[in-house]
């Protein structure tokens, strides 16, 4: 019996695009699993879940440590909304053991201030996450990311924006 997607929630999670000096972001190319084989040849920012009492800004400082090793780093804005994107059938049931629909996001914009030598795709004691990363400018990442996330990233972009300017 397929899966309604109505009937489930969005997971709480939260959205980092790192920024460095130069306003290009940083993005990072998924490691290839079982069930996200086809997402490998994507981008994204870095991203991951809320946990239970967790606070918005402490999850997104976390997810960036977890996912890139960066702790060299500064929030400049928090989006004024929350962002939600939906699976697609295929990945439905399959992520997140298959409790939610997608995710409802909470984005950040953070200032890179350290060196790029600090970044570490696999910190001490968390899963590697990414394969690959580098910084891209902000215009190029909706044609990086997989399409049920573009409106999203295209979103983000015009939320954050003014902070690419000179």
């Amino acid at each position: 019996m397929p899966i309604d997607p109505a009937s489930l929630p969005y997971r709480p999670c939260v959205g980092v695009m790192l920024l460095n000096s130069r306003h290009d972001v940083w993005v990072g190319r998924r490691v290839n699993s079982p069930n996200q084989g086809h997402l490998s040849n994507f981008w994204q920012m870095p991203q991951g879940g809320i946990d239970e009492g967790e606070a918005p800004t402490a999850a997104a400082l976390r997810e960036l440590y977890e996912e890139t090793g960066v702790r060299s780093a500064t929030i400049l804005a928090e989006s004024t909304e929350w962002y939600p994107y939906d699976l697609p059938p295929e990945l439905l049931g399959n992520l997140w053991g298959g409790k939610f629909r997608g995710q409802m996001q909470r984005w950040f914009a953070v200032r890179f201030t350290g060196d790029d030598d600090e970044i570490n795709l696999e910190p001490p004691g968390h899963p590697r996450e990414f394969v690959a990363w580098r910084w891209a400018p902000m215009a190029d990442l909706p044609r990086l990311i997989v399409p049920f996330k573009r409106d999203v990233y295209t979103r983000v972009i015009a939320e954050f924006s003014h902070l690419a300017a000179d």
